[in-house]
This record gives C-alpha cells, sequence and structure tokens, in this order.
C-alpha cells in the first residue's frame, strides 16, 4: 500500500477535529471470487487508535462490516494549534498502518 493513512487535523479553539481516510481492502471474508468462485479470506482492520501528543485518546474496535478503504472522523477536547496527532490501525492478519500530523 502506498500510503496507509491520510491525518488532517485542525485546531478550533480547544478542540481538534481529526479527519483520518485509511487504504485497506477490508475483506468480510464472505464474498466469492468471480472467477473461481472460492472465497476471499477475511482481512479486515480490528483495531484503530488515536494518540494525542503521545498520549492514548480513542481507541475503536472494528470488525469486518466497516466498509474498503475507511473513514474516520471525531473531535479531540483540550487541544491546539500544533500538538501531534497519530492514528494506528492493526488488522486481522497482523498488519499495521500509521500516519502522524500536527494540529493546525
Amino acid at each position: 500500500m502506498a500510503k496507509d493513512i491520510r491525518i488532517r487535523a485542525k485546531s478550533k479553539g480547544s478542540e481538534i477535529e481529526v479527519k483520518a481516510l485509511m487504504s485497506h481492502p477490508m475483506e468480510t471474508g464472505l464474498r466469492k471470487d468471480k472467477k473461481t468462485g472460492e472465497k476471499i479470506p477475511a482481512h479486515f482492520i480490528q483495531e484503530v487508535t488515536c494518540e494525542h501528543n503521545g498520549k492514548k485518546a480513542v481507541t475503536a474496535q472494528w470488525g469486518p462490516a466497516i466498509s474498503k478503504d475507511p473513514y474516520l472522523s471525531f473531535t479531540l477536547k483540550g487541544g491546539k494549534k500544533g500538538d501531534s496527532i497519530k492514528v494506528s490501525w492493526v488488522d486481522n492478519q497482523g498488519n499495521s498502518g500509521s500516519d502522524e500530523v500536527k494540529a493546525s
């Protein structure tokens, strides 16, 4: 994968609005390959975490029902311009991805 996650973090007063787009196939394990007729193995993000200045702020447990290339948006309270925001994910096959930005 070229870039696993694209993050934008925008400061609005004492809050930071975080938007993250993750590049991932998110296969349920129920779909069949049209050519072979065999099931495509499950491959989905299980956990997403967000760190605000090195401290865990958000943890999300996901499953196979999340769509391909998922988008996540949330607001963190108590933030300011220049704060470090890191979003990471781990999937059911042990793969992971992360990216970090400074709030603008």
